[in-house]
């Protein structure tokens, strides 16, 4: 219905005729609204015509082309809105779109950050792993002979052969005379890890140590001769395989892997860590191994080092025993700086090292993954330092050729047997001993010293010594 002329309006009515402007049409000429509503509610989406939109309902044409809803209202907003309102309303969408906006630009600019992270990740695990050489011929040769070796006898526990090669090729040349490329293995480790991953053993075999060596094959496929010849002799005929094929006969010991560290891979390692603490009692000039320092405390750096470790006449007694226990005093001191310095925690100092040591190595092909290290090197990080111990195989003069070695029986046996079996073995400084490079039935450090030891006990040091206070 409509309302007549003389009909008073509705307070809301009343509200908007006093809103006309003065070219609104008389009161009983406007548009028949579409529907009553209640007084103050707000326009349904129907009454919130677009202007210029004609026929549909509650909407009134003003001359001029305006557009009017309800009954006589103005130009504006449709009653129950207010100018204020839509101001609010068209500020509110304002501010939802610029926060949808700045979110869509947020999570686009985290997922580049992470696709970012992700490829330079991607990028350094493969430089890392791709630095690591696989040494395919060994394993083909170890498999050739596999009836022969030894079985392992404990679940989880490693036994891994380190080699340090003193070949003269190619940047090795100014240590040396170039034998054609030939090298001797001028440092042998065999590295112990125990099953429950609370120790490790790391046991030196001198170069000179007169032991068999069984009948290998060259690079060029030829065979050598089993013979009675001094150990480093085993990887300039055979290489890495007659060396393991050597140590296993001679201990019993099943080796599971072998890594083989150049004298270059050696120095980077050192460089990575900002270099290692020692201190020399007398002064040492040594040009063979381009090493000259004076007496007291020194930071070594790569070259340093490899001149320390490998010095022979200049430093000690002149010995072959005498370098190898600086050799193992050396290691110990890296391991502990890695581990006391949290490098294999962070990030940031560990790829440099890890760069270093993947370059330097030649394993085989069950080590030859950084995934494969990491593991390796994971199952060796909460190893306390004073049981990551070294120790050289008991030892003495030939006794054909005081030049050369021979085992010191039945203490090598015995200490063969402790690292086949995975029992512990307890190492004390030289000097401690009743016999040098010889186990004791006394354990020197026990209170009782006519009490016999809980275990054989070798010379040797742990990566806790400190260089300087021994």
């Amino acid at each position: 219905m409509t309302d007549s002329a003389g009909t008073p309006g509705d307070p809301d009515d009343s509200a908007a005729g006093e809103d006309r402007t003065p070219d609104a049409p008389p009161p009983g000429k406007a548009s028949e609204p579409a529907a009553e509503s209640e007084p103050g509610a707000e326009a349904t989406p129907a009454e919130e015509s677009e202007p210029g939109e004609k026929g549909e309902p509650g909407a009134a044409v003003a001359p001029g082309g305006e557009t009017r809803s309800g009954s006589g209202s103005g130009p504006g907003p449709a009653p129950g809105k207010s100018p204020e309102g839509w101001a609010g309303r068209s500020g509110l969408d304002i501010t939802v779109k610029r926060k949808r906006h700045w979110l869509r630009w947020t999570a686009l600019g985290a997922s580049f950050v992470v696709l970012v992270g992700a490829g330079v990740g991607w990028w350094l695990y493969k430089k890392l792993d791709g630095n690591i050489r696989t040494d395919t011929s060994a394993a083909a040769e170890l498999k050739a002979y596999e009836k022969e070796r030894p079985v392992s006898v404990v679940h989880d526990a490693e036994n891994i052969l380190l080699i340090g090669s003193d070949s003269r090729a190619g940047d090795n040349r100014k240590y040396g005379r170039d034998d054609g490329g030939s090298q001797r293995s001028d440092t042998t480790i065999l590295l112990h890890l125990a099953a429950n991953r609370k120790s490790a053993t790391a046991m030196s075999i001198p170069r000179d140590l007169m032991v068999n060596i069984p009948a290998c094959h060259k690079a060029d496929k030829t065979a050598t001769r089993a013979q009675f010849a001094q150990f480093n002799w085993a990887f300039e005929m055979g290489g890495t395989a007659c060396t393991i094929r050597t140590v296993e006969k001679m201990t019993g010991i099943r080796i599971d892997h072998h890594m083989v560290i150049d004298f270059n891979g050696f120095k980077d390692m050192v460089n990575a860590v900002h270099g290692v603490e020692i201190c020399l009692k007398e002064s040492v000039d040594d040009k063979d191994a381009h090493l000259k320092l004076d007496a007291g405390r020194h930071k070594l750096n790569g070259e340093q080092a490899l001149g320390y470790v490998r010095a022979r006449k200049s430093l000690g007694n002149g010995s072959d025993t005498d370098r190898m226990d600086r050799q193992q005093q050396f290691l110990g001191a890296l391991v502990n700086k890695v581990q006391s310095n949290g490098v294999l925690l962070n990030p940031t100092r560990l790829y440099p090292v890890l760069d270093a040591a993947t370059k330097a190595l030649t394993t085989d092909p069950g080590l030859d993954s950084l995934k494969d290290l990491y593991d390796l090197v994971r199952g060796m990080r909460d190893v306390p330092t004073e049981k990551v111990q070294f120790l050289t195989v008991p030892r003495q003069p030939y006794h054909l050729d005081r030049n050369r070695d021979e085992l010191v029986q039945p203490d090598a046996d015995k200490l063969f047997k402790q690292l086949r079996d995975d029992e512990p073995v307890a190492v004390v400084p030289a000097g401690k001993l009743k016999g040098d490079g010889k186990s004791d039935d006394k354990n020197p450090d026990s209170a009782d010293a006519s009490g016999p030891s809980p275990t054989p006990t070798y010379s040797g040091n742990n990566a806790a010594t400190d260089l300087c206070k021994r």
